[in-house]
Protein backbone atom coordinates (compact mmCIF):
# COMPACT_ATOMS: atom_id res chain seq x y z
CA UNK A 1 0.00 0.00 0.00
CA UNK A 2 1.09 3.00 -1.03
CA UNK A 3 2.39 5.97 1.57
CA UNK A 4 0.36 9.05 1.97
CA UNK A 5 0.96 11.65 -0.72
CA UNK A 6 1.53 15.72 -0.15
CA UNK A 7 0.63 17.45 -3.94
CA UNK A 8 0.71 21.43 -3.22
CA UNK A 9 -0.50 22.48 -0.19
CA UNK A 10 -2.83 19.27 0.41
CA UNK A 11 -2.37 15.50 1.28
CA UNK A 12 -3.83 13.03 -0.52
CA UNK A 13 -4.83 9.62 2.10
CA UNK A 14 -4.31 6.48 0.32
CA UNK A 15 -7.23 3.83 0.63
CA UNK A 16 -8.16 0.64 -1.09
CA UNK A 17 -10.62 -0.30 -3.30
CA UNK A 18 -12.58 -1.17 -0.96
CA UNK A 19 -12.79 2.53 0.22
CA UNK A 20 -14.73 3.17 -3.27
CA UNK A 21 -17.17 -0.25 -3.09
CA UNK A 22 -18.84 1.26 -0.05
CA UNK A 23 -19.27 4.72 -1.72
CA UNK A 24 -20.87 3.00 -4.95
CA UNK A 25 -24.07 4.89 -6.76
CA UNK A 26 -26.38 3.40 -9.55
CA UNK A 27 -26.82 4.81 -12.51
CA UNK A 28 -30.86 5.14 -13.46
CA UNK A 29 -31.58 8.71 -14.87
CA UNK A 30 -32.39 9.78 -18.16
CA UNK A 31 -33.08 13.21 -20.12
CA UNK A 32 -36.99 13.14 -18.61
CA UNK A 33 -36.07 12.59 -15.27
CA UNK A 34 -33.51 14.87 -15.00
CA UNK A 35 -35.46 17.76 -16.29
CA UNK A 36 -38.17 16.42 -14.16
CA UNK A 37 -35.35 16.90 -11.13
CA UNK A 38 -34.36 19.99 -11.83
CA UNK A 39 -38.00 21.58 -12.30
CA UNK A 40 -39.16 19.88 -8.95
CA UNK A 41 -36.39 21.42 -7.25
CA UNK A 42 -37.16 24.68 -7.87
CA UNK A 43 -40.62 24.72 -8.39
CA UNK A 44 -41.75 25.31 -4.54
CA UNK A 45 -40.48 28.72 -5.55
CA UNK A 46 -43.62 29.53 -7.68
CA UNK A 47 -45.54 28.38 -4.32
CA UNK A 48 -43.78 30.42 -1.87
CA UNK A 49 -41.16 32.56 -0.82
CA UNK A 50 -40.82 34.87 -3.83
CA UNK A 51 -43.75 36.96 -2.48
CA UNK A 52 -41.16 38.20 0.36
CA UNK A 53 -39.56 40.29 -2.66
CA UNK A 54 -43.13 42.75 -2.80
CA UNK A 55 -42.33 43.25 0.84
CA UNK A 56 -38.68 44.71 0.19
CA UNK A 57 -39.03 46.19 -3.39
CA UNK A 58 -42.93 46.63 -4.55
CA UNK A 59 -44.51 44.58 -7.43
CA UNK A 60 -41.81 46.46 -9.72
CA UNK A 61 -39.07 46.16 -7.66
CA UNK A 62 -39.28 42.48 -7.72
CA UNK A 63 -40.41 42.49 -11.25
CA UNK A 64 -36.98 43.90 -12.36
CA UNK A 65 -34.64 41.62 -9.89
CA UNK A 66 -36.30 39.19 -11.78
CA UNK A 67 -35.17 40.15 -15.28
CA UNK A 68 -31.71 40.99 -13.61
CA UNK A 69 -31.63 37.35 -12.23
CA UNK A 70 -33.07 35.72 -14.90
CA UNK A 71 -29.84 37.37 -16.68
CA UNK A 72 -27.68 35.65 -14.16
CA UNK A 73 -29.24 32.19 -14.89
CA UNK A 74 -28.95 31.84 -18.10
CA UNK A 75 -25.54 32.57 -18.04
CA UNK A 76 -24.79 30.36 -14.96
CA UNK A 77 -26.80 27.50 -16.66
CA UNK A 78 -24.94 27.60 -20.16
CA UNK A 79 -21.34 27.86 -18.50
CA UNK A 80 -23.00 25.01 -16.55
CA UNK A 81 -24.27 23.25 -19.36
CA UNK A 82 -21.16 23.38 -20.82
CA UNK A 83 -18.23 22.29 -17.82
CA UNK A 84 -21.01 19.50 -16.64
CA UNK A 85 -20.38 16.60 -19.21
CA UNK A 86 -16.76 17.78 -20.03
CA UNK A 87 -16.37 16.99 -16.43
CA UNK A 88 -19.27 14.02 -15.47
CA UNK A 89 -19.07 13.49 -11.85
CA UNK A 90 -21.35 13.86 -9.21
CA UNK A 91 -19.35 16.69 -7.16
CA UNK A 92 -21.31 19.03 -9.74
CA UNK A 93 -19.98 22.82 -8.49
CA UNK A 94 -17.29 21.74 -6.12
CA UNK A 95 -15.68 19.19 -9.34
CA UNK A 96 -15.80 22.64 -11.84
CA UNK A 97 -13.84 24.66 -9.45
CA UNK A 98 -11.56 21.76 -8.23
CA UNK A 99 -10.17 21.29 -11.97
CA UNK A 100 -9.61 25.19 -12.09
CA UNK A 101 -8.74 26.36 -9.32
CA UNK A 102 -7.39 23.47 -7.14
CA UNK A 103 -8.25 22.12 -3.74
CA UNK A 104 -9.03 25.66 -2.38
CA UNK A 105 -11.24 26.87 -4.66
CA UNK A 106 -13.10 22.98 -4.90
CA UNK A 107 -13.80 23.23 -1.09
CA UNK A 108 -14.84 26.71 -1.19
CA UNK A 109 -17.26 26.29 -4.20
CA UNK A 110 -18.46 22.52 -2.34
CA UNK A 111 -19.09 24.51 0.92
CA UNK A 112 -21.21 27.27 -0.11
CA UNK A 113 -23.21 24.95 -2.42
CA UNK A 114 -24.00 22.15 1.08
CA UNK A 115 -24.99 25.94 2.58
CA UNK A 116 -27.64 26.12 -0.17
CA UNK A 117 -29.10 22.94 -0.23
CA UNK A 118 -28.90 22.19 3.21
CA UNK A 119 -30.46 25.16 4.13
CA UNK A 120 -32.87 25.34 1.02
CA UNK A 121 -34.15 22.49 2.07
CA UNK A 122 -35.19 23.54 5.91
CA UNK A 123 -36.99 26.36 3.76
CA UNK A 124 -39.07 24.85 1.51
CA UNK A 125 -39.81 22.74 4.47
CA UNK A 126 -40.88 25.70 6.45
CA UNK A 127 -43.15 26.77 3.52
CA UNK A 128 -44.67 23.43 3.26
CA UNK A 129 -45.62 23.10 6.89
CA UNK A 130 -46.93 26.79 6.64
CA UNK A 131 -49.53 25.63 3.51
CA UNK A 132 -50.40 22.23 5.78
CA UNK A 133 -50.91 23.53 9.24
CA UNK A 134 -54.00 25.51 8.14
CA UNK A 135 -54.87 22.62 5.16
CA UNK A 136 -55.43 19.52 7.59
CA UNK A 137 -57.14 21.50 9.97
CA UNK A 138 -59.53 22.85 7.76
CA UNK A 139 -60.21 19.73 5.88
CA UNK A 140 -59.64 16.86 8.76
CA UNK A 141 -60.01 19.21 11.76
CA UNK A 142 -56.22 18.05 12.69
CA UNK A 143 -53.86 20.73 13.63
CA UNK A 144 -50.55 20.30 14.17
CA UNK A 145 -47.66 22.59 15.27
CA UNK A 146 -45.45 23.36 12.05
CA UNK A 147 -42.38 22.18 13.38
CA UNK A 148 -44.24 19.01 14.11
CA UNK A 149 -45.47 19.32 9.98
CA UNK A 150 -41.51 19.63 9.24
CA UNK A 151 -40.41 16.46 10.97
CA UNK A 152 -43.37 14.89 9.08
CA UNK A 153 -41.82 15.48 5.90
CA UNK A 154 -38.18 15.22 6.84
CA UNK A 155 -38.97 11.45 8.04
CA UNK A 156 -40.80 10.26 4.64
CA UNK A 157 -38.97 12.29 2.09
CA UNK A 158 -35.59 11.04 3.54
CA UNK A 159 -36.35 7.61 3.69
CA UNK A 160 -37.87 7.83 0.04
CA UNK A 161 -34.10 8.90 -1.22
CA UNK A 162 -32.95 6.14 0.83
CA UNK A 163 -35.11 3.62 -1.01
CA UNK A 164 -33.10 4.00 -4.02
CA UNK A 165 -32.41 6.03 -7.51
CA UNK A 166 -35.16 4.86 -9.00
CA UNK A 167 -37.79 5.19 -6.39
CA UNK A 168 -36.68 9.09 -6.24
CA UNK A 169 -36.91 9.87 -9.94
CA UNK A 170 -40.02 8.20 -10.56
CA UNK A 171 -41.32 10.10 -7.25
CA UNK A 172 -39.64 13.22 -8.66
CA UNK A 173 -41.51 12.91 -12.23
CA UNK A 174 -44.97 12.26 -10.96
CA UNK A 175 -44.54 15.69 -8.23
CA UNK A 176 -43.31 17.08 -10.77
CA UNK A 177 -45.93 17.15 -13.33
CA UNK A 178 -48.42 17.34 -10.31
CA UNK A 179 -46.80 20.59 -9.37
CA UNK A 180 -46.92 22.32 -12.96
CA UNK A 181 -50.75 21.02 -13.35
CA UNK A 182 -51.90 22.86 -10.18
CA UNK A 183 -49.93 26.17 -11.57
CA UNK A 184 -51.59 25.29 -14.80
CA UNK A 185 -54.99 25.37 -13.22
CA UNK A 186 -54.50 28.56 -11.03
CA UNK A 187 -52.94 30.22 -14.23
CA UNK A 188 -56.29 29.65 -16.51
CA UNK A 189 -58.73 30.46 -13.30
CA UNK A 190 -56.86 33.40 -12.45
CA UNK A 191 -57.22 35.23 -15.79
CA UNK A 192 -60.58 35.81 -14.91
CA UNK A 193 -59.70 37.62 -11.82
CA UNK A 194 -56.70 39.39 -12.33
CA UNK A 195 -56.73 43.06 -11.34
CA UNK A 196 -53.88 45.50 -12.72
CA UNK A 197 -54.86 47.48 -10.32
CA UNK A 198 -53.66 44.98 -7.58
CA UNK A 199 -49.84 44.85 -8.54
CA UNK A 200 -49.16 48.26 -7.32
CA UNK A 201 -51.59 48.68 -4.34
CA UNK A 202 -48.54 48.72 -1.54
CA UNK A 203 -48.76 51.72 -0.17
CA UNK A 204 -45.42 53.90 -1.64
CA UNK A 205 -42.76 55.17 1.14
CA UNK A 206 -40.42 58.23 1.22
CA UNK A 207 -39.79 59.17 -2.62
CA UNK A 208 -41.51 56.23 -3.92
CA UNK A 209 -43.75 55.43 -6.76
CA UNK A 210 -47.25 52.96 -7.15
CA UNK A 211 -44.50 50.92 -9.00
CA UNK A 212 -41.71 51.35 -7.18
CA UNK A 213 -43.19 52.05 -4.07
CA UNK A 214 -39.48 51.46 -1.90
CA UNK A 215 -37.57 53.62 -4.65
CA UNK A 216 -34.69 52.17 -6.77
CA UNK A 217 -33.10 50.43 -4.04
CA UNK A 218 -36.20 48.02 -3.59
CA UNK A 219 -34.90 46.38 -6.94
CA UNK A 220 -31.61 46.09 -4.96
CA UNK A 221 -33.32 44.32 -2.18
CA UNK A 222 -35.63 41.90 -3.79
CA UNK A 223 -32.73 40.10 -5.21
CA UNK A 224 -32.14 37.56 -2.79
CA UNK A 225 -36.28 36.98 -3.63
CA UNK A 226 -36.19 36.93 -6.93
CA UNK A 227 -33.61 34.05 -6.91
CA UNK A 228 -35.90 32.16 -5.23
CA UNK A 229 -38.05 31.99 -8.87
CA UNK A 230 -34.62 29.66 -10.27
CA UNK A 231 -32.31 28.62 -7.30
CA UNK A 232 -31.23 24.74 -7.08
CA UNK A 233 -31.46 24.37 -11.20
CA UNK A 234 -27.84 24.16 -11.14
CA UNK A 235 -28.26 20.63 -9.08
CA UNK A 236 -28.23 18.54 -12.34
CA UNK A 237 -24.41 18.15 -12.23
CA UNK A 238 -24.73 16.39 -9.21
CA UNK A 239 -26.66 13.61 -10.62
CA UNK A 240 -24.33 12.70 -13.37
CA UNK A 241 -23.34 9.69 -11.83
CA UNK A 242 -26.29 8.51 -11.80
CA UNK A 243 -27.40 9.50 -15.74
CA UNK A 244 -27.73 6.83 -18.10
CA UNK A 245 -25.53 9.49 -20.57
CA UNK A 246 -24.76 12.76 -18.56
CA UNK A 247 -22.57 14.47 -21.66
CA UNK A 248 -26.30 14.26 -23.52
CA UNK A 249 -29.09 14.53 -20.69
CA UNK A 250 -27.45 17.14 -18.46
CA UNK A 251 -27.05 20.08 -20.84
CA UNK A 252 -30.17 19.34 -22.22
CA UNK A 253 -32.35 19.27 -19.15
CA UNK A 254 -30.38 21.51 -17.43
CA UNK A 255 -31.78 24.12 -20.16
CA UNK A 256 -35.01 22.74 -20.58
CA UNK A 257 -35.79 23.05 -16.94
CA UNK A 258 -34.17 26.83 -16.91
CA UNK A 259 -37.02 27.88 -19.87
CA UNK A 260 -40.06 25.62 -17.75
CA UNK A 261 -39.18 27.74 -14.77
CA UNK A 262 -38.73 31.35 -16.81
CA UNK A 263 -42.53 30.62 -17.81
CA UNK A 264 -43.92 29.94 -14.77
CA UNK A 265 -42.45 32.49 -12.67
CA UNK A 266 -43.49 35.17 -14.76
CA UNK A 267 -46.64 34.16 -14.96
CA UNK A 268 -46.62 33.44 -10.80
CA UNK A 269 -45.67 36.66 -10.07
CA UNK A 270 -48.00 38.79 -12.31
CA UNK A 271 -51.38 36.07 -11.87
CA UNK A 272 -50.80 35.75 -8.29
CA UNK A 273 -50.23 39.35 -7.67
CA UNK A 274 -52.48 40.39 -9.48
CA UNK A 275 -55.01 37.98 -7.85
CA UNK A 276 -54.64 38.80 -4.17
CA UNK A 277 -52.78 42.33 -4.47
CA UNK A 278 -49.49 42.76 -3.41
CA UNK A 279 -50.42 44.59 -0.04
CA UNK A 280 -52.22 41.15 0.85
CA UNK A 281 -49.48 38.74 0.35
CA UNK A 282 -46.11 40.53 1.13
CA UNK A 283 -45.41 38.19 3.92
CA UNK A 284 -47.98 35.38 3.41
CA UNK A 285 -46.30 31.46 3.59
CA UNK A 286 -48.64 30.79 1.39
CA UNK A 287 -49.37 33.00 -1.52
CA UNK A 288 -50.30 30.88 -4.22
CA UNK A 289 -52.92 29.11 -1.28
CA UNK A 290 -54.00 32.89 -0.94
CA UNK A 291 -54.80 33.09 -4.55
CA UNK A 292 -57.01 29.97 -4.32
CA UNK A 293 -58.72 31.33 -1.39
CA UNK A 294 -60.03 34.95 -3.05
CA UNK A 295 -60.99 33.43 -6.32
CA UNK A 296 -62.92 30.23 -4.65
CA UNK A 297 -63.50 31.25 -1.45
CA UNK A 298 -62.28 29.94 1.86
CA UNK A 299 -64.16 27.02 1.70
CA UNK A 300 -63.48 22.96 1.04
CA UNK A 301 -62.40 23.70 -2.75
CA UNK A 302 -59.85 25.52 -1.96
CA UNK A 303 -57.96 24.22 0.43
CA UNK A 304 -58.44 20.71 -1.07
CA UNK A 305 -56.12 22.80 -3.88
CA UNK A 306 -54.28 24.28 -1.14
CA UNK A 307 -53.39 20.02 -0.66
CA UNK A 308 -52.42 19.96 -4.48
CA UNK A 309 -50.85 23.06 -3.99
CA UNK A 310 -48.79 21.46 -0.92
CA UNK A 311 -47.48 19.43 -4.20
CA UNK A 312 -45.40 22.41 -5.37
CA UNK A 313 -43.27 22.45 -1.95
CA UNK A 314 -43.20 18.87 -1.54
CA UNK A 315 -41.23 18.43 -5.22
CA UNK A 316 -38.95 20.67 -4.13
CA UNK A 317 -38.27 19.54 -0.71
CA UNK A 318 -37.80 16.18 -2.26
CA UNK A 319 -35.35 16.65 -4.70
CA UNK A 320 -33.00 19.18 -2.79
CA UNK A 321 -32.88 16.40 -0.29
CA UNK A 322 -31.83 14.33 -3.45
CA UNK A 323 -28.92 17.48 -3.75
CA UNK A 324 -27.43 17.97 -0.82
CA UNK A 325 -27.46 14.13 0.08
CA UNK A 326 -25.21 13.92 -3.55
CA UNK A 327 -22.99 17.44 -2.50
CA UNK A 328 -22.37 15.77 1.01
CA UNK A 329 -21.54 12.62 -0.45
CA UNK A 330 -18.98 13.80 -3.34
CA UNK A 331 -17.22 15.93 -0.54
CA UNK A 332 -17.27 13.45 1.89
CA UNK A 333 -15.42 11.14 -0.65
CA UNK A 334 -12.85 13.20 -1.68
CA UNK A 335 -11.92 13.82 2.26
CA UNK A 336 -12.70 17.67 2.31
CA UNK A 337 -15.58 16.20 4.45
CA UNK A 338 -15.42 13.48 7.65
CA UNK A 339 -15.12 10.51 5.59
CA UNK A 340 -17.96 8.41 7.14
CA UNK A 341 -20.50 10.63 5.78
CA UNK A 342 -20.18 9.44 2.23
CA UNK A 343 -20.82 5.61 2.75
CA UNK A 344 -23.83 4.66 0.65
CA UNK A 345 -26.23 1.55 1.32
CA UNK A 346 -24.96 -1.74 0.50
CA UNK A 347 -27.77 -3.02 -1.98
CA UNK A 348 -29.60 0.39 -2.57
CA UNK A 349 -26.18 2.25 -3.50
CA UNK A 350 -27.83 5.32 -1.95
CA UNK A 351 -25.90 8.10 0.29
CA UNK A 352 -28.01 7.35 3.40
CA UNK A 353 -25.51 8.63 6.07
CA UNK A 354 -25.38 12.35 4.42
CA UNK A 355 -29.31 11.97 3.55
CA UNK A 356 -30.12 12.05 7.50
CA UNK A 357 -26.60 14.62 8.44
CA UNK A 358 -28.79 16.90 5.99
CA UNK A 359 -31.85 16.35 7.45
CA UNK A 360 -30.59 16.63 11.31
CA UNK A 361 -29.14 19.87 10.45
CA UNK A 362 -32.33 21.33 8.73
CA UNK A 363 -34.72 20.78 11.72
CA UNK A 364 -31.95 22.49 13.93
CA UNK A 365 -31.97 25.55 11.92
CA UNK A 366 -35.53 25.93 12.06
CA UNK A 367 -35.91 25.21 15.64
CA UNK A 368 -33.32 27.64 16.57
CA UNK A 369 -34.32 30.59 13.91
CA UNK A 370 -37.96 29.72 15.25
CA UNK A 371 -36.81 30.43 19.33
CA UNK A 372 -34.47 33.36 18.45
CA UNK A 373 -37.89 34.65 16.51
CA UNK A 374 -40.24 34.35 19.55
CA UNK A 375 -42.77 31.82 19.93
CA UNK A 376 -45.62 34.33 18.76
CA UNK A 377 -43.85 35.58 15.82
CA UNK A 378 -45.56 34.61 12.23
CA UNK A 379 -43.81 31.07 11.45
CA UNK A 380 -43.24 31.91 7.63
CA UNK A 381 -42.09 35.34 7.99
CA UNK A 382 -39.82 35.06 10.51
CA UNK A 383 -38.43 31.73 9.83
CA UNK A 384 -38.29 30.95 6.29
CA UNK A 385 -37.61 34.78 5.43
CA UNK A 386 -34.57 34.49 7.56
CA UNK A 387 -33.36 30.12 6.10
CA UNK A 388 -34.54 31.90 2.67
CA UNK A 389 -32.12 34.52 3.06
CA UNK A 390 -29.22 31.94 4.50
CA UNK A 391 -29.66 29.64 1.53
CA UNK A 392 -29.45 32.78 -1.19
CA UNK A 393 -25.96 33.58 0.61
CA UNK A 394 -24.47 30.09 -0.43
CA UNK A 395 -25.58 29.92 -3.77
CA UNK A 396 -24.53 32.79 -5.04
CA UNK A 397 -21.05 32.47 -3.35
CA UNK A 398 -21.00 28.89 -5.34
CA UNK A 399 -22.64 31.03 -8.60
CA UNK A 400 -19.66 33.29 -8.33
CA UNK A 401 -17.29 30.56 -8.20
CA UNK A 402 -18.82 28.57 -11.02
CA UNK A 403 -18.72 31.18 -13.35
CA UNK A 404 -15.13 31.98 -12.22
CA UNK A 405 -14.67 28.27 -12.81
CA UNK A 406 -15.63 28.36 -16.32
CA UNK A 407 -13.54 30.98 -17.40
CA UNK A 408 -10.69 29.44 -15.98
CA UNK A 409 -11.40 26.19 -17.58
CA UNK A 410 -11.92 28.00 -21.04
CA UNK A 411 -8.35 29.77 -20.58
CA UNK A 412 -6.30 26.85 -18.96
CA UNK A 413 -8.00 23.62 -20.41
CA UNK A 414 -9.13 24.56 -23.95
CA UNK A 415 -8.31 21.08 -25.26
CA UNK A 416 -10.76 19.19 -22.70
CA UNK A 417 -13.74 17.68 -24.40
CA UNK A 418 -16.84 19.45 -24.43
CA UNK A 419 -19.57 17.83 -25.86
CA UNK A 420 -21.55 21.13 -25.12
CA UNK A 421 -20.60 24.65 -25.77
CA UNK A 422 -22.46 27.84 -24.31
CA UNK A 423 -23.33 30.25 -26.68
CA UNK A 424 -23.20 32.90 -24.13
CA UNK A 425 -19.50 31.48 -23.54
CA UNK A 426 -17.12 33.68 -21.46
CA UNK A 427 -18.78 37.51 -21.49
CA UNK A 428 -22.09 35.61 -20.41
CA UNK A 429 -20.23 33.98 -17.52
CA UNK A 430 -18.67 37.06 -16.42
CA UNK A 431 -22.13 39.28 -16.75
CA UNK A 432 -23.48 36.13 -14.48
CA UNK A 433 -20.80 35.77 -12.10
CA UNK A 434 -21.12 40.10 -11.06
CA UNK A 435 -24.76 39.49 -10.60
CA UNK A 436 -23.94 36.92 -7.72
CA UNK A 437 -21.71 38.73 -5.95
CA UNK A 438 -24.19 42.15 -6.24
CA UNK A 439 -26.88 39.41 -5.25
CA UNK A 440 -24.84 38.41 -2.09
CA UNK A 441 -24.09 41.87 -0.37
CA UNK A 442 -28.21 42.02 -0.83
CA UNK A 443 -28.67 39.45 1.28
CA UNK A 444 -27.53 41.65 4.16
CA UNK A 445 -30.20 44.18 3.00
CA UNK A 446 -32.66 43.24 5.37
CA UNK A 447 -32.40 43.74 9.43
CA UNK A 448 -34.76 41.55 10.11
CA UNK A 449 -32.94 38.37 8.51
CA UNK A 450 -29.53 40.06 8.99
CA UNK A 451 -28.69 37.90 11.20
CA UNK A 452 -29.37 34.28 10.18
CA UNK A 453 -27.30 35.83 7.13
CA UNK A 454 -24.21 36.40 9.76
CA UNK A 455 -24.76 33.51 11.12
CA UNK A 456 -24.28 31.54 7.90
CA UNK A 457 -21.19 33.76 7.30
CA UNK A 458 -19.69 32.65 10.37
CA UNK A 459 -20.30 28.78 9.86
CA UNK A 460 -18.67 28.93 6.42
CA UNK A 461 -15.26 30.70 8.30
CA UNK A 462 -15.05 28.19 10.66
CA UNK A 463 -15.39 25.36 7.59
CA UNK A 464 -12.97 27.12 5.49
CA UNK A 465 -10.76 27.80 8.61
CA UNK A 466 -11.28 23.43 9.36
CA UNK A 467 -9.96 22.66 6.10
CA UNK A 468 -6.84 24.74 5.70
CA UNK A 469 -5.85 23.36 9.68
CA UNK A 470 -7.00 19.53 9.19
CA UNK A 471 -9.09 18.86 6.13
CA UNK A 472 -7.00 20.07 3.63
CA UNK A 473 -4.21 16.84 4.81
CA UNK A 474 -6.83 14.17 4.82
CA UNK A 475 -8.09 14.42 0.80
CA UNK A 476 -8.92 10.87 -1.05
CA UNK A 477 -7.93 10.16 -4.60
CA UNK A 478 -11.65 10.52 -5.73
CA UNK A 479 -12.46 10.88 -9.56
CA UNK A 480 -12.78 14.30 -9.35
CA UNK A 481 -9.64 14.59 -7.53
CA UNK A 482 -8.22 12.26 -10.07
CA UNK A 483 -9.27 14.31 -13.29
CA UNK A 484 -7.99 17.45 -11.78
CA UNK A 485 -4.90 16.30 -11.07
CA UNK A 486 -4.59 14.27 -14.38
CA UNK A 487 -5.51 17.58 -16.70
CA UNK A 488 -3.41 20.40 -14.57
CA UNK A 489 -0.38 17.93 -15.46
CA UNK A 490 0.19 17.30 -11.57
CA UNK A 491 1.37 13.90 -10.32
CA UNK A 492 -1.20 12.12 -8.89
CA UNK A 493 -1.08 9.93 -5.50
CA UNK A 494 -1.08 6.22 -6.86
CA UNK A 495 -4.46 4.44 -5.76
CA UNK A 496 -3.87 0.94 -4.76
Amino acid sequence: MAADRKVGSVTYTNVDQGYFEQRGLKRHAGVWSLWALGVAAVISGDFSGWNFGLDVGGFGGLLLATVVITIMYFGLCYSIAEMSPALPHTGGAYSFARSAMGPWGGFVTGLAENIEYVVTTAVVGTFAAAYARPVFAELINVDLDEIIWLLIFYVIFVGLNVIGIEATMRFSIFICFLSLAVLAVFFVISIFNFDPANLNNIAPGPGGTSFLPFGVGGIFAALPFAIWFYLAIEELPLAAEESMDPARDVPKATMWGLWTLVVTGVLVLFLNTGVTGAEAIRLSGEPLLDGFRVILGSETGAALLGLAALSGLIASFHTIIYAYGRNIYSLSRAGYFPKWMSVTHGTRKTPWLALVLGAVIGVLLALLLRWAGGQDSAFAATVSGALLNMAVFGAVISYAMQCLAFVLLRKNMPNINRPFKSPWGVPGAVVAGIIAVIALVATFMNEAYRPGVYGVAIWFILAVAYFGLAGRHKLVLSPEEEFALTNTGQTSPTKS
